[in-house]
Formats: C-alpha cells, structure tokens, sequence
C-alpha cells in the first residue's frame, strides 16, 4: 500500500512538474521569437517617429501610438479605479448577504468571463453611436473601463477582507466612524492589493485591440483631445500584421509591446511579493 501511494505521488508530483515546464517552454518560445526578430529595429527613432505605413517603407516608428496606448489607459483608470474600489468596499464593508449581492456579485464575475469583443461591440453602440461620442479616445477609455472594472472590483475585495479585523475594531474603540474607519485604516491596509489589481487592470488595457478598435477608431494622428479618434500600439500591431505592411515592423511593435506587459506584470508581482512579508 505505502508502495502504490508513493508511486502514485511521484507520478502526480511528475505530471504537475511537466506541465509547469511545457508551459514555460512555450511562453519562453513565443516571447524570445517576438524579441530576437523584433529588438533589434527598436532604437529611440523608432519611438519617437509617427507611423509610416506606406507600402514597403521602412520608415515610421510608434509615437503616436504609444501616446494612444497611454491616453486610453489613463482615461479607463480614471473611471474604472473610483468605481472598481468603491464597489469592492461595498461588498466587503456594508453588503449584507442576499439576493440583491448575489445578483451583483454575480454581474461582476459574468463580466470577467466577457470576450473584449462583446464589450467592443458594446461600446459601439452605447459610446459611438447611442452617446454620438464617435470613434474617439474617450469611447475607446470608457470601454476599458467597462473591461478592467471585474479585474479591480475582485483584487480589492480580495485586498480589504485580508485586513484583519482587528484593525476595525481598534479604530472603532477609539471613537472613529465607520466611514473613518475604512478611509484611514482599511482601505490604506489594504492599498498594496489594490494597487496590484490597478496595475493587472493596465496590462489587460494595454494589450486590448478588438475593443480599442471600433471604439477609438484606426486613425495615426496624433490625437490631443479625448474626443479625437486614434490607433493604440495592439490595434497597430494587428493592421501591420494583418495587412502584409511593413511586417518587420510588426514584429518591432510586438516587442516593444511585449515589453510593457511584462514590465507591467513584474510591477504587480513585485507588489504582491513585498505585501506578503
């Protein structure tokens, strides 16, 4: 009996540890493709050139783009960030179980399981054409936010219920308020966490190309108002590599991208890492 368990553990613990490596292997494969072929034709021209898509023309880089990218996200934190937070308060500080909470939280983790798609496509309607806001910076921001706002609601319910309660109770003897209470004690506890789903939030909206294009539309100026339309370095990456237009660029766009997400990432695991010590 002690023989058929041990085996059956090490058979278990060998499948679990192949399929950790086979993961590995594959991300590392796509990741170092994206940067040997791409690197290489990223230099500060590169990034501080507007596109040039002219057929076969090997000059442009990604400024305007990476301008779009950062106007899009900033535009989607601003509306999701104080709505995802004050939710996750909600539920965490006020919500009594019932049916009411269940619907929400319900809501909530139907549209995390969404495709970008659906809410492009949502955005269309409601912000393009019901609001009349056209192809714009602010359609494409506000549709992020729409996307990002499960990703903050759920990490900073996570990040208040791991306050101890003690914290409350605490502050409470000493004559505070429950609103008091959770502005100065529990939401600050709890900032690392939240910080963290913010920063997840920005890796989902900077990588995000369906959506971003039939909300803000495909156009390479250099956009200054949010009402304007513009092209995000995702939605770029996809027309030089769906198009056939000047392909080695596509790969550059794509490391450049990769970069920021994984940059991104390293930023929430870092947070995460100091949090838990």
């Amino acid at each position: 009996m002690r023989r058929t368990a041990r085996l059956k553990q090490t058979v278990a613990k060998l499948l679990i540890v192949t399929s950790a490596i086979v993961v590995l292997c594959i991300l590392a494969v796509v990741i170092s493709h994206i940067l040997i072929n791409g690197l290489p034709l990223v230099n500060l021209a590169y990034l501080t050139t507007d596109p040039d898509i002219s057929w076969g023309n090997p000059v442009g880089g990604i400024r305007s783009t990476v301008w779009v990218s950062c106007y899009l996200t900033v535009i989607a934190l601003l509306v999701a960030v104080p709505i995802g937070v004050g939710a996750a308060v909600y539920f965490t500080e006020y919500a009594k179980v019932g049916a009411f909470v269940t619907a929400l939280r319900f809501a909530v983790e139907s549209l995390a399981g969404v495709p970008s798609i659906v809410f492009g496509l949502f955005g269309y309607a409601l912000f393009v054409i019901s609001l009349g806001l056209q192809w714009s910076i602010l359609s494409g921001g506000l549709t992020l936010a729409c996307m990002i706002l499960p990703t903050i609601i759920r990490t900073s319910e996570e990040a208040l219920r791991s306050v101890p309660s003690a914290f409350r109770e605490a502050s409470l003897s000493l004559g505070a308020t429950r609103w008091q209470t959770i502005w100065r004690v529990v939401v600050p506890s709890a900032s690392p966490g939240i910080v963290t789903g913010i920063i997840l939030g920005v890796g989902r909206a900077v990588g995000e190309t369906a959506a971003v294009m039939l909300t803000a539309g495909m156009s390479l100026g250099f956009p200054i108002l949010p009402t304007q339309p513009g092209r995000s370095m995702a939605v770029h990456l996809y027309t030089l590599a769906q198009e056939h237009i000047a392909y080695d660029q596509s790969y550059a766009t794509a490391a450049v991208l990769v970069l920021v997400i994984l940059a991104v990432d390293a930023a929430a695991s870092l947070i995460r890492r100091r949090t838990s010590t």
